[in-house]
This record gives structure tokens, sequence and C-alpha cells, in this order.
């Protein structure tokens, strides 16, 4: 990726700039991709992490403040994305018997279902948006991206 040509200026980028700017356009890259295969379902990708997330519960409940600490983007309106997963019928929501002030949430049969068939359609996207990349270099890859 030509970073001065996909901004198009001939100046030269100072290589910390340019890093920075690579990773805003390969965000941009994998989020419009993501989100184009993620359509078809009417989810968002945040909305798709929920499902993730409650599917990892195994059964078991999760309240909005676990939601939120597992969520790969952070964000303050977790209450709307379980409105509209609720809405759409692939979450249940309810009070807790020992505490009412607090809220449960869990994955439904159809909400499993649908999750299935968007693993397929997002493991797709993964191949064509790693497809340049051997495994060696995802390893490569992900041990420099733990040095952040």
């Amino acid at each position: 990726m030509d970073v001065e040509k996909i901004i198009k200026t001939e100046k030269e980028i100072p290589l910390k700039s340019r890093t920075i700017i690579h990773f805003m356009l390969l965000y941009a890259k994998i989020n419009e991709k993501i989100s184009t295969m993620l359509k078809p379902f009417e989810v968002s990708l945040q909305q798709f992490n929920v499902l993730r997330i409650l599917r990892g519960q195994n059964g078991k409940a999760a309240n909005l403040s676990t939601l939120n600490e597992r969520m790969v983007t952070k964000m303050s309106n977790t209450t709307r994305l379980v409105d509209k997963l609720l809405l759409k019928g692939y979450v249940h929501r309810q009070t807790c018997p020992t505490n009412r002030r607090k809220i449960e949430i869990t994955i439904t049969e159809l909400g499993n279902r649908q999750l299935e068939q968007m693993d397929r359609a997002m493991k797709d996207a993964e191949d064509t948006i790693l497809q340049n990349l051997s495994h060696k270099e995802l390893e490569q890859l992900n041990v420099l991206f733990n040095k952040f």
C-alpha cells in the first residue's frame, strides 16, 4: 500500500506519521470489508461482537458491564446495541432475580443460528483481507502488534 499515492501527495511522509496513516488506512479497509460482509445480516460489527461474547458465555447470562468490558471497541451505548438485537430476536433480556438493578442478557437460539451464518461470512472476509500474507507473516505481524 503506497500511502503517498493513496492520499495523493508527492511529499515524502516521515516514517512515524506514515506508519500511523498506514494503520488508519488498514483499519478503514478492514472495517469496510467486514461491514459489507455483515450487511446481509443487518447487524453492525459491534452487534456481531455482542453476539459472539454472549455465545462465549456458554448459556450463562451476561450483564451490560460484562459486555462492555469484553467488547473489541469500547463504547458507552451497549444498551442500545442490546436493544437492537432484542428487536431482531437474537438476544433475551431479563431482570436478575437476586438483584433487580442488574439486567441479564443471553443469546437466543435464533441468535446462535444467525451467528453461525455470520461466522462463515466472517471467515470468508478474513481470508480475503489476509490473502496476501503467509502463516509465518501473520505470526510475525501478531508479534509486532503485541508490542503495542
